[in-house]
């Protein structure tokens, strides 16, 4: 009979199983083939998806991510031009406007849609990531995948982006409008999250280990 080695942390094998979410089906798990994606066979729900870019990756995009949304937020969306006169603003001067107007619930989803929710999930997965570089999982990881699976669909920039884009085009017909880097900052920060919407947070169980008390 073999002894386990004192001082040598033993290493947690990976569940070997797969449970529909929607349905409570169970499948073997396997290793998925690049591109490939495990569906479940009685309510066609997503299982696992094969991931090729690993916790540090996903840590470089959410320091992009970050930047390009501070970026996004200090910079003015779009220039507007009448008579000689040319107007700038933000996001958050934007939301003020709209506050002044008397459209205060417009406001309070624009800001929770397209500023704390963006920055608060941006900052839990940073967190849960930081510490799963070396394999541990941070305080308050369960809280943390919690509350990011609970608030990923409420992250709306891609929605504001092409609505910002329509709004352009309609509005040239009545004045000078200039894109400014602000729309840029939030294109690109459309992007990070479209390529982060492929890919599973939920592995972090898997690849993370719950440190001794």
């Amino acid at each position: 009979m073999t002894m386990p080695v004192q001082g040598v942390k033993p290493k947690i094998a990976p569940p070997t199983l797969w449970i529909c979410e929607h349905c409570d089906t169970v499948y073997h798990r396997r290793e998925l083939a690049c591109g490939e994606v495990a569906r479940c066979a009685r309510c066609d729900a997503i299982l696992a998806r094969h991931h090729s870019i690993g916790v540090r990756g996903m840590l470089a995009l959410v320091l992009t991510a970050m930047i390009a949304f501070v970026q996004a937020n200090i910079w003015p969306i779009v220039t507007l031009g009448l008579n000689g006169q040319m107007i700038s603003t933000t996001l958050w001067g934007c939301i003020v406007m709209m506050w002044r107007e008397h459209t205060q619930v417009v406001a309070v989803i624009v800001a929770c849609t397209l500023f704390f929710v963006p920055i608060g999930k941006m900052l839990l997965l940073g967190w849960v990531l930081l510490y799963a570089r070396t394999g541990r999982r941070a305080p308050g990881f369960r809280l943390a995948m919690v509350t990011l699976y609970r608030i990923g669909p409420w992250t709306m920039s891609e929605v504001f982006v092409l609505g910002t884009l329509v709004a352009i085009v309609k509005a040239n017909m009545y004045f000078d409008v200039i894109p400014d880097a602000g729309i840029f900052a939030y294109g690109v920060l459309m992007l990070i999250i479209t390529a982060f919407s492929s890919i599973d947070v939920r592995r972090l169980w898997d690849l993370t280990e719950e440190r001794p008390a």
